[in-house]
């Protein structure tokens, strides 16, 4: 499978679409595009440089969450492949297929619009930080499966990491996230797969000052990153890793 670029989403419901998407505008250093879709559901936010690959929408049902965009040549025939694979169709559309993974978690095939240039990492007062990476959160039982779909639907290679709960696929340099997979500890029968994103900083005490300065909540502190939690309920994190790095076997 040839992926040209990857877009990650923030998936608001209605009562926290306005305030979440304001506090990611300001983390990310970002302009809002006009907005489209039915009800205006949906808008890009476009980077001061570099081609966009982060959106947000509002959903009408449910607690919302992340999803994942793959940008490719031939929809149809790569919806098609990922169903093979073990993927479960959810809605077609020209240009757009929605599916869920074997565990679960949604994403798209969609057209390539001939996205190209990765932004750079945003620099401030305190330091460099980028939005650079989607973690797919799989339930303990389903993660072996989970792994070897998208491996064989990406075509990306598999790294280690220096903690078994997680697998990280090497995405090639010219896309703007990573792709991690973490196997959670425990999981309620039935629960699906879902998603969070994270952020690479060059000071993770730094970089958590300023999203609290914006509205975020810290929820957990690890050695290599520190779990969040935005205005709109969703959590993420902030991570060691450095921002202008290109994608290679580093922990998480």
């Amino acid at each position: 499978m040839a992926i040209r670029w990857t877009t990650a989403f923030w998936d608001f419901p209605a009562e926290g679409f306005e305030e979440g998407t304001a506090f990611w505008l300001k983390v990310t250093a970002s302009t809002l595009s006009p907005r489209r879709g039915p009800d205006g559901a949906f808008a890009t936010l476009r980077p001061a440089e570099g081609d966009p690959y982060l959106r947000v929408q509002r959903v009408r049902e449910g607690k919302g969450g992340n999803h994942l965009d793959l940008h490719v040549d031939d929809v149809e025939a790569e919806a098609e492949r990922a169903q093979v694979l073990g993927a479960s169709l959810v809605h077609r559309e020209p240009g757009l297929v929605v599916l869920h993974s074997p565990s679960g978690f949604a994403f798209c095939v969609v057209e390539h619009l001939g996205e190209v240039k990765v932004p750079a990492s945003i620099a401030w007062a305190g330091g460099r930080t980028r939005t650079d990476q989607l973690c797919v959160d799989v339930p303990p039982q389903d993660f072996d499966h989970e792994l070897s779909f998208w491996q064989s639907m990406t075509g990306w290679p598999r790294a280690g990491t220096n903690d078994p709960a997680y697998r990280r696929l090497l995405t090639p340099p010219e896309l703007p996230l990573r792709f991690l997979l973490q196997r959670l500890d425990e999981a309620e029968e039935g629960r699906a797969a879902a998603a969070h994103i994270d952020l690479s900083c060059s000071d993770v005490a730094a970089e958590t000052e300023r999203h609290v300065g914006f509205g975020a909540v810290p929820v957990r502190t690890h050695r290599h990153w520190q779990v969040m939690r935005d205005p709109a309920g969703f959590a993420y994190c902030l991570t060691d890793r450095d921002p202008d790095s290109l994608p290679r076997p580093l922990r998480r």
